[in-house]
């Protein structure tokens, strides 16, 4: 495994770039040095050599690469890579020590020039017209011409580099070991994503590699690797062929899941959210749908799976599986402010693992100033009054995994005072205590059904007149999710459906049908999901009941930040007695987005909104659909996007106000 040249004479590879494009041996880690930074001009402090001393030779280091538009990122890398540089501040005691620094130098900034395919370049390290090149030792007047500097000044050096044209690949080839049949691997050239005349860096043709061995462990080949990389390069033709040597290995599956540590968690629980069964066939997706599917117990901060390093006797793969515990215990506090609902603080408590089984208990309180619907407004301290204020109490109690099967108890309650509305829409106010129970069934980590008990007791007030009611329903619901990301999905689709009847002889008041659905689609335009289109439709349902006899808090409103952006917050329904909301008895919301990334940690989001209630039980869009259009901004972060949107209403009602400004955490849905 070595670069050779056709040519005369032969070339000459030191480790570091072979080691580069082949990762054979592992680069020495350096601590983050902030000074390297100087490149954008920032924290020249540090770039200041130590102060003169006659017992050292502080000096100064300088890269001149010429006015190239390649100038700024080569001296970045070749910073990176230089131990003169890395070591700036530590100043050799004498010349002969500075000499042997500058000449171990010399083959690492090479190494860098190569791994970014400027395989004739040329470096030299000058200090006061003497050079130090490659191959060479350092002589008695390079000694001679750093210790002039002692006592004096810093020794000034500078590394000369003409890095010359970047090398183009030209043949790329990929050769299968062992292989019987077909080939595992069709077409390389698309799964490499090399193509003749791309420039050839390190980074393609470690990108490339990774690309191989990802492609066939796709096809349930887990022990993939390339074995052997063989770049020759043509100094003269200024050109790379490269030569994949890869060995696919078998085609396996998963054998035997054994699990390591647990912390404080049952095994049996975090084995319940394992559906790797021995024999299926191996696939990396797999494993990542694992890890994300243990990852969403509670008590657990992270998921470690490591795959054997052979087969079984079976053909098939053993995969262990560690976990770490979160912390049991979490409080902590909240505080918001929206210029359409006001200020409003939270605060809650969290145990994870409360009887030692992973069940979460999370209790929280919110405080609210709840819009005023009546046409009038807090203007100063004494118009404020008790009702005004609105709250919030709720529990919720999680038991993953009864008796270790694949089934989860869920207990949740709340108890609100609330308003919701604008002083130009009406709205209504509630004041309600409800609890549900339910069971969950998991069939996958895609997929779960669940199935409850839910009583809720409370009175509403709106423009049609005040309900007390009494609901007792079966809540049924259904969930299935194959995206890839719970906060910025960009592939897979996600869709809920329930229904929930409240029949009267359970004892509800007021017998109705509430019926709810809603389906997100994902799909990236490229392999890395740079450009992915986003589309979401939510449906609604109420039959059973004359629109004024159902609470208003079960009633539909569109509007806000989750459903048509641009309009206020659940202020898109039919019209009522002095033009006031009433709600209604069905609703449609329909959303598209192109999430665009235009670097790593920045994208734009130009969106689409629209929809609202109609007074039937059923959609008839008789309706005007209110539609509104923006435009979001996305700052990527390892938790998910930070999401800032800014939308106006399109077909505006009077009292809308032109534009809204959204921020949240994770993408819009």
């Amino acid at each position: 495994m070595r670069f050779c040249r056709r040519a005369s004479s032969a070339v000459a590879l030191s480790g570091f770039a072979l080691a580069t494009v082949l990762g054979l041996r592992a680069v020495p880690a350096h601590a983050f040095d902030l000074s390297s930074l100087d490149v954008f001009g920032l924290f020249t402090k540090k770039d200041e050599p130590p102060a003169v001393t006659a017992a050292t030779l502080p000096y100064r280091l300088e890269f001149d690469l010429g006015q190239t538009d390649e100038a700024k990122a080569l001296t970045r890398t070749l910073q990176d890579a230089s131990l003169l540089y890395r070591l700036r501040q530590d100043a050799p005691p004498d010349g002969e020590t500075l000499a042997r620094r500058m000449a171990s130098d010399l083959n690492p900034l090479v190494d860098a020039l190569w791994s970014q395919g400027y395989f004739n370049a040329e470096v030299a390290l000058v200090v006061d017209g003497v050079t130090l090149k490659v191959g060479a030792e350092p002589d008695v007047r390079l000694i001679r011409a750093l210790e002039s500097h002692r006592n004096r000044d810093a020794v000034p050096i500078t590394v000369s580099v003409q890095p010359g044209p970047v090398f183009a690949l030209r043949d790329i080839a990929v050769s299968e070991r062992s292989a019987t049949g077909s080939p595992a691997i069709a077409e390389p050239a698309r799964v490499t994503r090399l193509n003749p005349g791309d420039p050839a860096t390190a980074s393609a043709l470690r990108a490339a590699q990774a690309a191989l061995v990802d492609h066939l462990r796709a096809q349930s080949r887990p022990l993939a690797k390339v074995v052997e990389l063989r770049p020759v390069v043509d100094h003269a033709a200024r050109i790379m062929d490269v030569t994949y040597v890869v060995e696919p290995g078998p085609v396996a599956g998963f054998g035997d899941v054994a699990l390591g540590d647990t912390a404080g968690i049952p095994p049996a629980v975090v084995r319940s959210f394992i559906y790797l069964e021995p024999g299926d066939p191996y696939s990396p997706k797999a494993l990542t749908d694992t890890r994300k599917s243990i990852a969403t117990i509670p008590a657990i901060a992270s998921v470690r799976i490591r795959e054997a390093e052979s087969l079984d006797a079976a053909g098939n793969l053993p995969i262990f599986v560690e976990v770490t515990e979160r912390p049991k215990r979490l409080i902590g506090f909240a505080a918001r402010y929206s210029t359409i609902d006001g200020p409003a603080v939270k605060t809650y408590w969290e145990h994870r693992n409360l009887f030692g089984g992973a069940e979460r208990l999370r209790l929280e309180g919110d405080i609210f100033l709840a819009p005023r619907i009546d046409g009038t407004k807090i203007t100063k301290f004494e118009d404020f009054e008790r009702s005004d204020l609105g709250g919030r109490f709720s529990f919720s109690f999680l038991k993953p995994a009864l008796g270790g099967s694949r089934y989860d108890w869920l207990l949740d309650g709340v108890a609100t005072r609330q308003r919701v509305g604008t002083n130009r829409f009406g709205g209504y106010t509630a004041r309600y205590g409800n609890v549900t129970t339910a069971i969950q069934r998991r069939f996958s980590d895609t997929f779960s059904v669940q199935a409850g008990l839910e009583v809720e007791r409370g009175q509403t007030s709106d423009v049609l007149g005040q309900v007390d009611y009494t609901l007792v329903g079966i809540p049924l619901s259904v969930k299935y999710d194959s995206t890839d990301s719970l906060l910025d999905a960009t592939r897979g689709i996600r869709a809920t459906a329930s229904v929930a009847p409240y029949p009267t002889f359970l004892g509800s008041t007021v017998g109705i049908i509430q019926s709810k659905a809603a389906f997100s689609a994902y799909y990236a335009l490229d392999r890395d999901a740079r450009y992915v289109l986003a589309g979401r439709v939510g449906l609604g349902s109420i039959s059973g009941a004359d629109l004024d006899d159902i609470p208003a808090t079960r009633r539909f409103y569109a509007g806000g930040g989750g459903s048509v952006r641009g309009y206020a917050y659940r202020t898109l329904s039919p019209l009522g007695p002095l033009n006031r909301l009433t709600g209604g008895r069905s609703l449609f919301e329909g959303s598209v987005e192109a999430r665009i990334k235009v670097t790593d940690t920045i994208g734009v989001v130009p969106f689409f909104d629209a929809g609202t209630a109609f007074e039937g039980s059923l959609p008839d869009f008789k309706q005007r659909l209110q539609m509104a259009a923006g435009l979001g901004l996305r700052y990527y972060t390892a938790i998910g996007p930070i999401r800032v949107d800014v939308a106006a209403p399109l077909n505006p009602r009077k009292g809308d106000k032109p534009v809204a400004l959204y921020v949240s955490i994770g993408q819009s849905f």
